[in-house]
């Protein structure tokens, strides 16, 4: 007997071209709707519509700094930049200004060359010039993108955190974690949390900021998925449609 497959992966063959402009074109009508109440509120904290948007993404960790290890040695850095540069791409292909803090397997404490010696501080630098890049241009979004763990296996899902300084970094995590639920993760309860200190980027970012734990790396079950390629570009097109709404 034929395995009846889930509804999502009935997408299978169209997903393995999700990052061509054609695929980015029908996934943003398909979330159309989810977002058409939104659209008529005024009261949500929006830019000015002659402002162009820069969507900066943030694949976390990099170089020397693995991030979280799973039990086949699967690495959180390596997951975060290959699901970042898809999201960056299909928001590149629909028009948006996008950028990476990074393209390679490195850190970023000695971009800007702010010191000779950078021993002992490396993280510190490597953060602050995380920031540092999102923040030097006005109307830029930062979305940071990295992976969990968790010592007890049977925990799951995406989460979203938000900056507190900005009323629309809240909006932004709710959009990714109803449409995420929606249409990737059906059983995913996970709500939404407002950073705190220990989030250096969304404590100290005076724009709109969230951090996305894709899943967790420590869940056998979800671990395959986040490894898988097609799961990554549903994962990566989920997020475009959600960030879509505050850009223009």
């Amino acid at each position: 007997m034929t395995e009846k497959r889930p509804f999502l992966y009935t997408l299978k063959f169209g997903i393995v071209i999700a990052i061509t402009a054609a695929i980015v074109l029908c996934v943003g009508f398909a979330f159309t709707k989810h977002f058409e109440s939104k659209k008529t509120d005024t009261s949500l904290p929006v830019f000015n519509k002659d402002d162009k948007i820069r969507f900066v993404i943030d694949p976390g960790h990099g170089g020397e700094d693995a991030g979280a290890v799973a039990y086949d040695g699967t690495l959180e850095k390596d997951l975060n930049l290959e699901i970042g540069t898809l999201l960056h791409s299909v928001l590149e292909l629909n028009g948006k200004e996008a950028v990476l803090t990074r393209t390679t397997d490195t850190l970023l404490y000695d971009r800007f060359d702010d010191l000779n010696d950078y021993t002992g501080q490396k993280k510190v630098y490597d953060l602050k010039n995380r920031l540092k890049i999102a923040e030097e241009k006005e109307n830029s979004i930062y979305v940071g993108i990295h992976m969990n763990k968790f010592p007890v296996e049977k925990y799951s899902g995406l989460q979203v955190y938000y900056s507190q300084n900005t009323e629309l970094s809240q909006d932004i995590a709710d959009d990714i974690k109803n449409t995420v639920s929606t249409y990737l993760q059906p059983n995913n309860q996970r709500q939404v949390k407002r950073a705190t200190a220990s989030i250096y980027i969304l404590h100290n970012a005076h724009i709109p900021a969230v951090l996305i734990e894709c899943g967790f790396l420590s869940n056998e079950k979800e671990l395959a998925s986040l490894k898988d390629k097609d799961y990554q570009k549903l994962l990566a097109l989920n997020l475009f449609a959600s960030l879509i709404e505050h850009g223009n």
